[in-house]
């Protein structure tokens, strides 16, 4: 790499959005050189850890089946966000995913049908052929053959803006500090969720006892350096893509293997033994990500999903076996619960289910009544043993606190008018769209979608 070199285009990060960006940028003529934190190892943000994305489309079409229309796609994205959604933006994101399958293929990208236990998500998500780790890998490949330049392990510490104008980035490599310049800069580098004291800032000591699921690379460090140059931001810092995950995941990069999926077709309890939420409120892939949020609310941010013999096999497991026990009193113990109090709250919701016609493919009839929380589907008595049970934590994915753009993916400043030559794409703007909640495929979406924009319109500033 040439530090005298001005290059065209400078995108900070390395994931899916980034990579989508460098692309673009470079096959419209640009010279692109992209900054990624992370060592080579470990490049790829949380794009690595992703299985698919979220598509529209009218009818079956390659690996997705029947149709997904665009009024269906923003309907469930209104119902997951309660509205806390741009319309504009969103309404780009899903109708551009109808078309950027193709353009993924060119750059190395497959997909494939989605398995069984899937999550009921043949319909809505394209899965990639190898997952996220092959997905980066394409794209990394792609942007290297195009003459992208890359540098692994370069901490961007410091971007030097004056009057909304980027001009240069000091970046820290294997213990030396450079300096790049630019024309037009992308920042592509995620959320804050690998911070834990910045979690602290927002949810407090609950923070501790948070695990997170993707990258310990995403600090941050470029959010917070853009907010203190002036940028608008959007967001709540409390606001997250958050799951239930097994508390004996590692504290970081566990990855989607640790999720548990098996909350629809059992209970949940805190550890007074209680449960707090109706596990069968949708189908999984609409609510699994409020879940890290319900558990975070609970005392010391742990719960336990508790399942019987009917439910096993019956959901994508994760990598840690479960906890079993032959009757509910042993599993009490062996989870550390008060075996009284399990024991009722058991008799209570099995009191509580009413008879139905259990069908986990849709939403189907078993409920409780009388009983609150209520559980709306899927609600079947836990009366064979053996008797199962996940410990569950907190995984934060990412943060949706981020930096407010508009529809060319330009960066707004704090007096509401947009920067001159900076963009953004991925979930450092993803709140933008996701105020809340979230759809299961839609964060690859948004990185896809708007780091092919950034890419464009970065170009057209530097080609004008």
């Amino acid at each position: 790499m040439d530090l005298s070199r001005v290059y065209d285009v400078l995108i900070v990060g390395g994931g899916n959005a980034a990579l989508c960006a460098a692309i673009t940028a470079r096959r419209n003529g640009c010279s692109v050189l992209v900054l990624e934190g992370a060592p080579k190892e470990f490049r790829g943000g949380n794009s690595r850890h992703t299985r698919n994305l979220r598509c529209m489309h009218d009818g079956p079409a390659d690996v997705l089946t029947d149709a997904y229309t665009e009024r269906e796609y923003w309907e469930d994205l209104l119902k997951v966000t309660g509205g806390q959604t741009n319309e504009k933006l969103a309404r780009m994101a899903i109708r551009d995913s109808a078309h950027c399958r193709k353009w993924m293929v060119q750059h190395g990208v497959r997909f494939q049908p989605s398995l069984g236990g899937t999550l009921h998500l043949s319909r809505t998500n394209a899965f990639f052929l190898g997952g996220g780790k092959a997905l980066v890998n394409a794209y990394y490949r792609s942007a290297e053959l195009l003459g992208v330049d890359i540098e692994y392990n370069s901490e961007v510490r410091e971007l030097k803006i004056q009057d909304g104008k980027f001009t240069s980035a000091v970046f820290v490599r294997k213990g030396f500090t450079h300096e790049i310049r630019a024309k037009a800069l992308i920042a592509a580098a995620g959320g804050f969720q690998s911070n834990v004291a910045w979690l602290k800032q927002a949810w407090g000591d609950a923070a501790d006892n948070f695990i997170i699921r993707g990258t310990p690379y995403d600090k941050g460090t470029v959010l917070k350096m853009l907010m203190e140059q002036g940028v608008k931001t959007i967001g709540d810092p409390t606001q997250c893509h958050a799951v239930a995950i097994d508390a004996r995941a590692p504290k970081f990069d566990g990855g989607i293997i640790t999720r548990v999926d098996c909350v629809s077709l059992g209970i949940v309890v805190n550890r007074y033994a209680k449960r707090f939420y109706d596990e069968g409120e949708d189908f999984w892939p609409k609510r699994y990500a409020i879940w890290g949020r319900l558990v975070a609310g609970q005392p010391d941010q742990i719960g336990y999903s508790i399942i019987d013999s009917k439910s096993m096999g019956t959901f994508m497991p994760p990598v840690f076996p479960p906890i079993e026990a032959e009757s509910l009193p042993e599993l009490a113990k062996k989870l550390g619960l008060d075996a009284e109090q399990l024991v009722q709250t058991v008799t209570e919701y099995n009191d509580a289910v009413r008879p139905g016609t259990f069908d986990h493919t849709v939403l189907d009839n078993c409920a409780t009544e009388g009983i609150t929380p209520q559980k709306s589907h899927w609600a079947r008595r836990l009366d064979k043993p053996p008797f199962y049970a996940y410990p569950l934590r907190p995984g934060i994915t990412f943060t949706y606190l981020g930096v407010s753009v508009d529809e060319q993916a330009r960066i707004y400043m704090q007096d509401d008018k947009p920067a001159k030559n900076m963009f953004a794409a991925g979930e450092l703007m993803a709140g933008s769209i996701l105020g809340k909640g979230y759809l299961a495929g839609f964060g690859m979406t948004i990185g896809t979608v708007f780091g092919r924009i950034a890419g464009k319109e970065a170009s057209l500033y530097v080609n004008a």
